[in-house]
């Protein structure tokens, strides 16, 4: 992992040698729930991001006092190394890992690949889950520095911030108002926010779900006109996609200024008097 900027991906053969580790809490999340019940990595906690990880009565992520709680709750403390996968080659797992590190959470890590990964290497699991004490996990005020709200991506526009869009190019040029089955996400106008490159979430892995080299990142956000030392704002439909691809920016290649715009395209496609660009 010597090529990327920060050590904060783990190998499926790291984390089969430290499924015993006391130091370490282990989290499945999944864009399908379900999958955790069928099999999960021993000691694996499993989270339900739309039950979860989401206030139910608007359309937020949790306070730093109620994520604090969630994650005290099912036994993880301040002083854990949190270990993240899940399905989909890891997209909400990426998502929690950017949702740790918005409030403060410092030791985090990503699995190099999606459940998939684990489960073809016929590696252990089960579908017994984890009992763990309570423990005090405190989480600190949300940082702005990597969570940007639609405000700031309004003003972006007349800025030299890059906007990057990481849905599929058919939701990029309008052709799509949201991926088929995910309709109930979807927004009353269809295209991208003006200027933003198209860089697809799933260009940055390889066919097995592991992360591409460093310098094929680099080069891939760089041929698209990403990285040109300005700052950058990555999002999707409704910001796990972007989150992903936050991640590679952020943590993979050390891009300082990187923020995801968790509101995303079910947000600004929705908004009243937005500019928004069609066609590729």
């Amino acid at each position: 992992m010597t090529d990327y900027a920060k050590d904060v991906l783990v190998e499926t053969e790291w984390l089969e040698q430290h499924l015993d580790d006391e130091n370490i809490r282990i989290v499945e999340v999944d864009e399908n729930p379900a999958l955790y019940a069928d099999a999960h990595i021993p000691g694996a906690i499993g989270f339900d991001w739309k039950k979860a990880l989401k206030v139910q009565v608007k359309r937020d992520c949790l306070g730093p006092e109620a994520f604090g709680e969630l994650l005290g709750s099912r036994g993880i403390s301040d002083e854990h190394t949190i270990v993240l996968y899940g399905d989909r080659n890891n997209w909400f797992a990426a998502y929690t890992y950017w949702y740790l590190k918005y409030y403060g959470h410092e030791d985090v890590k990503l699995l190099n690949g999606p459940r998939e990964k684990w489960i073809a290497e016929d590696r252990a699991t089960t579908k017994d889950a984890p009992s763990f004490e309570p423990q005090s996990f405190i989480a600190q005020e949300g940082d702005p520095a990597i969570r940007a709200k639609r405000d700031e991506v309004m003003a972006a526009l007349d800025k030299d911030t890059h906007l990057v869009d990481v849905r599929s190019p058919q939701e990029y040029s309008g052709e799509l108002i949201a991926m088929a089955g995910y309709e109930q996400e979807g927004a009353q106008r269809s295209g991208h926010i003006p200027g933003a490159a198209s860089v697809p979430w799933a260009q940055a892995v390889k066919e097995d779900g592991t992360f591409k080299s460093a310098d094929d990142l680099r080069e891939l956000y760089t041929s698209k006109g990403v990285l040109n030392g300005n700052d950058i704002i990555a999002y999707c439909r409704i910001g796990e996609r972007s989150a992903h691809t936050w991640f590679v920016l952020h943590e993979l290649l050390g891009e300082d200024d990187v923020k995801n715009y968790d509101g995303s395209w079910t947000e600004w496609g929705n908004l009243v008097n937005v500019p928004i660009e069609k066609d590729v």
